[in-house]
Parts: C-alpha cells; structure tokens; sequence
C-alpha cells in the first residue's frame, strides 16, 4: 500500500496525459448496435437490466446468483474492445469477468483470453488480472494494478489478437504482450475461433488476498456496468470463414499490428516498471523451468 500511495501523483499524471491522447490505429468506430443484437444473457436474466436508452448493461451479483453474458458470434483473429465501470467500495470477493473463449463452460480443451477484475476492501486498489488458455492449459497470469479508478467512470479494455500477438489494453495503453513464436506450439491460441463473454460472480475463496477477505454480503447487490461493445473481427463461419486466410487486408493483421508501436513501447515499459504485481513468468517457485513462451520479447 506505501507503494501504490508513492505512485499516485505519478498515476494521475500518467492518466491526464493518456486521457488527452488518441490511438487510431487501435480502435475503429464504435458500431450503434444494441445489447441484443451483439449478445445472450447466460443466466439469471434477472440479474441484467439496462438503462432507458438501452445503451448500458449493467450485471448484478447477490448471495444466490451472479449473471453474465456472451456474443451470438464467434471471431477468430481481430479488436475487440467494451468500456466498463467496475463495483465501487468494498467488492471484496467479487470477480468481474471479461474474457473471450472458444465455449461457454470450463471445458478441457478450450482456447481462453481473459481480463479478471478482482475486487478490494474499500479504500484499496483493484487488481486486474489476465491470462491465456490453449487446449485447457492456462497458468499463465498476471496481475497488474492500474492507474485510474476503475469504480468511478467507465474505461475501455480491448484485446487484439492476430497470429503474431495477442495484446491487453486499459484504455488504449498495453499492459500485457502475448507473443507467437510463428511455430506450431501449445502455448499461443491461434486455430479456434472464440465467443467474447462477461459476467459477475463470488470468488471469495481466492480473489481478495488469496481468499482471506471474504465477499460482505450486506453490501449486495454488487453491480458491475458496460457500454460500447466494438469488434472489429474474423466472423467466424461454417466451415472456415474466408477472412480468417486473408487477414492480411484488415488493419488488426497487417504488419504495424504485429508489434507495438514506438509510443506503445514507452507506454508498456512503464507499465511493466510501475505497475506489474505478478507474472508467471518470474515464479521459479511455482515454474522451476521456465515456461516456452517466456523468452519471448514483446518488443519485437
């Protein structure tokens, strides 16, 4: 906690330049498309409402039931990218799940790419953690804190996923690399297509201090908020789209999407001396020889 309050004048620094700055290479427009036209409820649709306008979702978690939901497509390659607006004050146990997967269920061979945000005693930072699955084998985490309040508006998480990289951004700035070795290999997911999902739920027995805080139900319901869902993907259709062999013509598959920017670069190495928590790749206690995709370099 000393370190994170000795980096707050840097962290409101850091988010008021990144505020004013734009990245169009990395989004392209928000489409004006509905909650139904993009997305099923998974379950406890009583758990889901939206505002008047339709244009916020928000998902709710009580002592019975947390509620979620996923895309009525599936995509293999592209952007994809919805602003949240975390639980505010004591969350404690909560998870809000954002993550894209190849099936809806923890099933043994699936593909994975997730964003868990696990909630915090009030007055204590958020923690965002990521990792990536392929063939039903993930163990590859990290955990990050950010520099913004993620409770107090909404702000944009995007995955850009090609054959080269996969890349997680908090508003526009790249907190985790994931890269190819350009083999066959059973670390980089890259050969099924996956749903986009969210949900709320109670992780209390791991997600706050390894399962030493647990959730108060007294603060419930813990509300979760989302708007602004974009993709700009690989369809996938039956039996192997066409896009999928000519990415090469969409911006998120051509050369400049392959590697970070020089300005992605500044913005990720102070990510990783500032902000980083934990990487799996740096556990030789639980990893005595390191993973195969560690030696990676996200920098080319």
């Amino acid at each position: 906690m000393e370190r994170m309050a000795s980096l707050m004048p840097i962290l409101l620094y850091i988010a008021l330049l990144i505020a004013a700055c734009s990245s169009s290479s990395s989004e392209a427009a928000a489409p004006a498309t509905s909650f139904e036209d993009n997305f099923d409820i998974m379950w406890s649709e009583n758990h889901f409402k939206t505002s008047a306008d339709g244009e916020i979702w928000y998902l709710s978690l009580d002592k019975e039931t947390g509620c979620g939901f996923q895309t009525k497509q599936k995509y293999r390659f592209g952007w994809f990218s919805m602003k949240l607006k975390l639980v505010g004050g004591d969350s404690a146990g909560v998870v809000t799940a954002y993550y894209m997967c190849t099936e809806n269920g923890a099933g043994p061979e699936r593909d994975e790419l997730d964003f868990e945000f696990l909630g915090n005693r009030s007055g204590q930072p958020y923690l965002i953690q990521t990792n990536v699955y392929k063939n039903g084998t993930g163990g590859r985490e990290m955990r990050h804190m950010l520099w913004f309040d993620p409770t107090e508006d909404f702000h944009t998480y995007s995955i850009l996923w090609n054959n080269h990289q996969i890349v997680f951004f908090a508003d526009k700035v790249p907190i985790r690399v994931f890269k190819n070795n350009g083999e066959a290999n059973n670390f980089f997911p890259n050969e099924k297509p996956m749903y986009l999902f969210s949900s709320i739920w109670n992780a209390d027995e791991w997600a706050t201090r390894g399962g030493l805080e647990k959730t108060d139900w007294k603060k419930a319901p813990f509300v979760s908020s989302y708007r602004d869902f974009n993709v700009d993907g690989c369809q996938w259709e039956d039996p192997y789209p066409a896009c999928v062999s000519t990415t090469t013509k969409n911006w998120w598959d051509q050369y400049d999407a392959w590697h970070l920017s020089d300005a992605q670069k500044m913005d990720y190495a102070w990510i990783q001396r500032n902000l980083v928590i934990y990487d799996y790749c740096k556990d030789s206690e639980r990893y005595p020889t390191l993973p195969v995709e560690c030696p990676l370099s996200p920098w080319e």
